[in-house]
C-alpha cells in the first residue's frame, strides 16, 4: 500500500507495536492500526474504512489531521496518473445511490436536514453560505469572502432590474435574496430540503423580500415558466451524470430566447473514483464531473458556453475557515450529535479541503448563454470595473 502511495511522509503503527514504513520515506506521521482484521480491511478499501475507523477512533492518526490528510491526498493524485492494475483494484469507483427524484430527496434530507441550528454555528453569518467563498484579497473574513461570492455570480450573469431569475438549489436562500436587494431582480429559487425551504422563506419574510423571491420545495426537474436567468451554485454535484441532459433540457425549456446562466460546481480534472466513505456517510449520490462530462449539459441543447474559472484555492481556503469554526463550537455540537458525528464531520471538512489543496478537487464555475444571444460583453471588465479587491463601490 505505501509502495502505491509513492512512498508518502508516513507510515503504519502496529498493535504489536511493529512500525512499517517503505525505506528511505521521511515519516513524519503514523497511522496507529489497534488489530489484524482492521489492518485488512484498511488495505482492501482504503476509501471506505480510513473514513469508517477514524470516525469511531478505531485508529489514530498520529499528527496533525490536515497536514496527513494531505500527504493522502497528494499521493492518490501521483497515484492516478499512473495507475497499476492493483492500483486500479484498490480506487474502484464507489457505489453511488440513484439521482431520481424519490432518490434525491432521501440524499439531499441526509446531509441537508441536519437542523438549521447545527450550519448556522459554523458557517458565514452573512448568507448562510454552504459553498466556496471568493477570497478577492487572502485576508478576507468568511462573511466578506461569501459576500464577494455572491456578487462574482451576479456579475457574471450580468444581472439587471427587472430581470427575471430561476435558481436551482437555492440552499438557505442567500443568493436569491442578495440578487432581490442588490440587484432589482425577481426570483423563483428551487430546493428539495424541507429545513432549508422553511429557513429561506423566513429570511425573505424578515428582509421584506417576499414579493421579490419565492422558495419552491421541489425538484428542478419540475421548473416551469420562462427565464432570463438560470443560476444554480452547489447543486450538481447532487443530480448525477446520468440526469446532465435532463438538466440541460430543463435549462433549455426555462430560459427565454436570449437567456444566460451559471452553473458553480465542484468538479474534477480527470474521471476519478468518488470517495466511498464520502458516498455512504456525508454525500449519498453525489458525484462530481470533469468539465468534458459538464459538456452533456450544454452540447446536446446547443447552449454556448462563455466563460469558465476554476476558483480550486478559494474551497480550500473556504473549508479552512468553517473547520475552525466547527472547532470553536465543537463541544456545542457533540452534545447534540455524539464523538462519532464530531469526527466523522472533521474528517469530511479536513478531507475535503486538503483535497482542493492537493488539486484533487476543482471549483468550476461555467457561464453559458443561448446560442442566438449576441448581447455579450466584448471583455471581462463587467466583473471587475465597480469593484475593488471584492467590494461594492456605491
Amino acid at each position: 500500500m505505501l509502495s502505491l502511495l509513492r512512498n508518502p511522509p508516513f507510515g503504519f503503527k502496529l498493535w504489536g507495536g511493529e512500525e512499517v514504513a517503505t525505506h528511505g520515506s521521511r515519516v513524519r506521521r503514523w497511522i496507529c492500526v489497534p488489530d489484524r482484521s482492521k489492518l485488512y480491511k484498511l488495505l482492501a478499501n482504503p476509501g471506505l474504512y480510513m473514513g469508517e475507523y477514524y470516525s469511531d477512533g478505531s485508529i489514530q492518526l498520529e499528527g496533525d489531521l490536515w497536514s496527513f490528510l494531505l500527504d493522502i491526498h497528494a499521493s492518490l493524485v501521483a497515484g492516478d496518473r499512473d495507475p497499476s492494475l492493483l492500483w486500479k483494484l484498490i480506487r474502484r469507483p464507489a457505489q453511488r445511490r440513484p439521482s431520481t427524484p424519490e432518490a434525491a430527496k432521501d440524499n439531499i434530507h441526509q446531509h441537508y436536514d441536519l437542523g438549521n441550528e447545527f450550519y448556522q454555528l459554523w458557517l458565514d453569518k452573512a448568507a448562510m453560505q454552504y459553498t466556496c467563498a471568493y477570497f478577492a484579497r487572502p485576508d478576507m473574513t468568511l462573511e466578506q469572502a461569501q459576500i464577494a461570492k455572491l456578487d462574482h455570480v451576479c456579475r457574471k450573469l450580468r444581472l439587471k432590474p427587472g430581470d427575471t431569475v430561476v435558481e436551482a438549489g437555492c440552499g438557505w436562500g442567500g443568493l436569491a435574496r442578495h440578487m432581490a436587494r442588490n440587484y432589482g431582480v425577481t426570483v423563483k429559487a428551487f430546493n428539495i430540503s424541507h429545513e432549508q425551504i422553511i429557513f429561506a422563506r423566513e429570511r425573505a419574510a424578515q428582509e421584506g423580500l417576499a414579493d421579490r423571491v419565492e422558495y419552491i420545495e421541489d425538484d428542478y426537474r419540475n421548473i416551469q415558466g420562462r427565464f432570463d436567468v438560470f443560476a444554480s451554485v452547489g447543486m450538481l454535484e447532487h443530480v448525477g451524470p446520468e440526469q446532465y441532459r435532463h438538466l440541460g433540457a430543463v435549462i433549455d425549456r426555462c430560459l427565454k430566447r436570449d437567456g444566460r446562466g451559471l452553473i458553480h460546481t465542484v468538479g474534477s480534472n480527470a474521471q476519478t473514483p468518488m470517495n466511498d466513505w464520502l458516498q455512504r456517510r456525508i454525500f449519498p449520490g453525489s458525484y462530481v464531473p470533469t468539465l468534458r462530462e459538464m459538456m452533456e449539459v450544454f452540447e446536446p441543447h446547443f447552449l454556448s458556453v462563455l466563460d469558465v474559472e476554476n476558483l480550486r484555492l478559494h474551497y480550500e481556503l473556504t473549508l479552512r475557515a468553517w473547520l475552525d469554526r466547527f472547532e470553536r463550537h465543537v463541544d456545542v455540537i457533540r452534545a447534540r450529535y455524539g464523538e462519532n458525528f464530531v469526527r466523522a464531520f472533521r474528517f469530511y471538512l479536513a478531507g475535503c479541503g486538503t483535497a482542493f489543496a492537493a488539486g484533487s478537487l476543482q471549483l468550476f464555475q461555467v457561464v453559458f448563454a443561448k446560442p442566438n444571444n449576441n448581447d455579450l460583453p466584448w471583455s471581462r471588465r463587467h466583473l471587475y470595473d465597480s469593484y475593488h479587491d471584492g467590494e461594492r463601490r456605491d
